[in-house]
């Protein structure tokens, strides 16, 4: 029998050998805790979250516990795809570095933190210009927008973008977090967003937050 507890702090722990160990273990098994397992994981990407909140972690570790969910994915998805999962519809997002900044890191690390808490993560990639999207959202039907920048200059990326929502007369249909070095409370009321992160965590708990409110 699977130890769940014991893999959400092994994944916390950014214990690999014993992640591995008891992922294997269930994918031996038949793979029909597959699930259960990936929840374990994600409780543990919440603790990796949290630890990076309150300072014990730092910006490497949270690249290698996204290195160690994709990881985790991967040992898992015949389990995924053919275990018992409950089949719930995730809530699509977009997610993305805006116009004329090149910096990915970070949002990569939030694109998996994110994908672990359950959201299926449309990432745009860099350099992405305001209309391709608001475009992206009209056509996918999407209501959470993640977006990311480095340099100053993007937080008049980010204001475009927003402002770009309200000219397409979709701004009251759509929540949007920004996220990165230059952004604050101040530069999230000048762009016009919703709610601005200083972590990833952050960002992941307006999500879910938003994500209810849709449901």
């Amino acid at each position: 029998m699977i130890d769940f507890e014991a893999l959400a702090e092994a994944m916390g722990d950014l214990d690999e050998d014993v992640m591995v160990e008891k992922l294997t273990q269930v994918m031996e098994e038949g793979g029909t805790d597959a699930p259960k397992a990936l929840d374990a994981c994600q409780k543990g990407m919440d603790i990796v979250g949290q630890l990076f909140e309150d300072g014990e972690y730092f910006v490497g570790d949270l690249i290698y516990a996204g290195e160690l969910m994709t990881k985790a994915v991967d040992i898992l998805k015949d389990g995924l795809v053919t275990g018992d999962g409950n089949g719930e519809k995730k809530t699509k997002m977009i997610l993305c570095t805006v116009k004329d900044d090149l910096h990915d890191i970070g949002k990569n690390i939030v694109r998996s933190m994110l994908e672990a808490a359950g959201f299926d993560v449309l990432d745009l990639g860099i350099d992405v210009p305001a209309d391709r999207i608001v475009d992206t959202a009209k056509k996918e039907d999407i209501h959470i927008i993640g977006l990311s920048g480095v340099l100053t200059l993007a937080i008049d990326s980010m204001k475009n973008t927003i402002d770009a929502f309200k000219e397409a007369g979709m701004r009251e249909q759509v929540k949007i977090v920004i996220g990165g070095a230059p952004v604050n409370a101040e530069v999230c009321e000048q762009t016009g967003a919703d709610a601005w992160a200083s972590s990833p965590q952050t960002t992941i708990n307006y999500c879910k937050e938003w994500e209810a409110a849709l449901e």
